[in-house]
């Protein structure tokens, strides 16, 4: 699968850049994508697969530096859609990006 039929690209805003905690963010966005998907700090590359972790934290973007995304497949476009937001919002962390667990019905 060597054409990719969508093409994104989004800003690093968050303080620290592309780190552990937001490369775990966007490979599990990836992930849940059936397409193909690859990042890269360039338009020309080197591409590397968005759903491998490995591969995505050793890319090394800081602050300041654009994420260029590609994808190929059936839900190619709303991959790119879903990742451009999560990087636009900073993967969630100015605002803390926890997400509380769903309450429990009481036992008993």
């Amino acid at each position: 699968m060597d054409e990719f039929v969508a093409t994104s690209s989004s800003r690093l805003t968050n303080e620290i850049g592309l780190h552990a905690r937001p490369s775990v963010k966007l490979t599990k966005l990836a992930k849940s994508f059936s397409s193909k998907i690859e990042v890269a700090a360039s338009p020309d590359g080197p591409w590397v697969d968005a759903k491998s972790i490995v591969k995505v934290m050793a890319f090394k973007a800081g602050k300041g530096d654009t994420l260029h995304f590609r994808a190929s497949g059936p839900d190619a476009e709303q991959a790119l859609t879903a990742l451009r937001e999560l990087v636009d919002e900073a993967f969630h962390e100015e605002t803390g990006g926890i997400i509380a667990p769903p309450e429990r019905a009481p036992h008993g």
